[in-house]
């Protein structure tokens, strides 16, 4: 059967072809792609969109991630990473130890970014995080700093009793160059509540996620599903983000990862006992190539919750990037996942496996 008439036979077949004419779903279309079944025909499609746009590339980042501090005070019911700050096994690292990480990731995998990520420690000032970004500019200046979600930047801001634009500039000014877009989870409050009822409101992530497109920093979006969201919070959360795109052009990459409920409280409590898959990632990747096609440079494969075989997938149904080699993570390896960290060769092979071509 031609792709033609699996399209006319198909419940999201005319959504589909519009998308492939250049025509962006609107939000009641992105509910029906949700709701249907037809994985493989929204794969077929978003497979042909990343390869307009890109050929036969797929790009990823040799990284690592450094977690500087466990401590947090915001306790989110999907982390099995945060520990409260009187814990015995809480840590903060020192700027000698940040500089020790980065020296043996230099010179063993010669690394090009470190994405820098930890809990919401209210013992830290916003000197540390300046000391800490100087320090990586002026000794290892071939790499990126990509570091602190919307919610550390808030933490941050409330410490030191300051906007968190002022916040923003100052670690700009000391050598953060883009923001991750951990702390988006699904962008709809009554989620949030249920979730992470202590981290910031859906209107200030997209608040401080602007204040940070404004003054020049580049930053990646993410959706974490597979909890307690409905079809309507994920349509939601591509609308928030379409806007925003739309109005700054500051996004550079979207990732849509899995909720990993492994050793969280949600799995504890039942509200979540397995995660959502291998399938659902495919449906959420070619989702996403759909609706944000042309308007977000780049979509990550995700292969951090899934593997390396399903990111090998992905990259088949509208991924165009496969991630980092994350070196060094520490928070989805608290859930016990296989495997948190890839080495350049690795991910270079399982890109060519795919008949694509591998840009580092």
């Amino acid at each position: 059967m031609s792709r033609t008439e699996q399209l006319q036979k198909s419940d999201i077949g005319d959504i589909l072809q519009n998308s492939l004419d250049g025509r962006r779903p609107e939000p009641d279309e992105c509910a029906r792609l949700l709701e249907s079944g037809e994985v493989h025909l929204m794969g077929l499609v978003g497979g042909i969109l990343a390869e307009r746009r890109f050929g036969k590339k797929a790009t990823f980042v040799n990284n690592i991630i450094l977690n500087y501090t466990n401590v947090c005070i915001t306790d989110c019911k999907f982390c099995a990473f945060y520990r409260p700050p009187d814990a015995d096994d809480s840590y903060t690292l020192s700027l000698e130890q940040i500089e020790s990480r980065m020296s043996a990731a230099w010179d063993m995998f010669h690394i090009r970014q470190v994405l820098i990520q930890g809990g919401h420690n209210p013992a830290l000032s916003i000197e540390y995080y300046e000391d800490a970004f100087a320090m990586i500019r002026t000794k290892f200046p071939k790499v990126g700093v990509h570091g602190l979600s919307t919610s550390e930047i808030d933490m941050i801001a409330k410490v030191e009793k300051s906007s968190t634009k002022e916040v923003l500039s100052r670690l700009k000014d000391s050598g953060l160059q883009s923001v991750p877009g951990a702390g988006a989870e699904i962008l709809v409050d009554s989620v949030k509540d249920v979730i992470s009822p202590k981290k910031i409101s859906s209107n200030d992530w997209i608040r401080i996620m602007e204040e940070a497109h404004t003054i020049g920093l580049p930053a990646s979006a993410t959706m974490m599903y597979g909890h307690v969201e409905n079809t309507q919070d994920i349509v939601n959360h591509f609308t928030s983000i379409i806007r925003l795109q739309e109005k700054t052009r500051g996004f550079m990459a979207f990732i849509p990862w899995n909720f990993e409920p492994n050793n969280t409280l949600m799995q504890k409590e039942g509200v979540v006992e397995y995660g959502a898959g291998g399938v659902q990632l495919l449906k959420m990747i070619a989702i996403s190539r759909i609706m944000l096609d042309g308007l977000i440079p780049h979509l990550q494969s995700s292969w951090l919750t899934n593997g390396v075989g399903m990111a090998q997938l992905a990259l088949q149904y509208g991924a165009d990037d496969f991630g980092g080699t994350l070196i060094g993570e520490e928070v989805v390896s608290c859930t016990g996942a296989r495997s948190t960290e890839l080495t350049d060769d690795i991910i270079t092979g399982a890109i060519r496996q795919t008949r694509l071509d591998a840009i580092l």
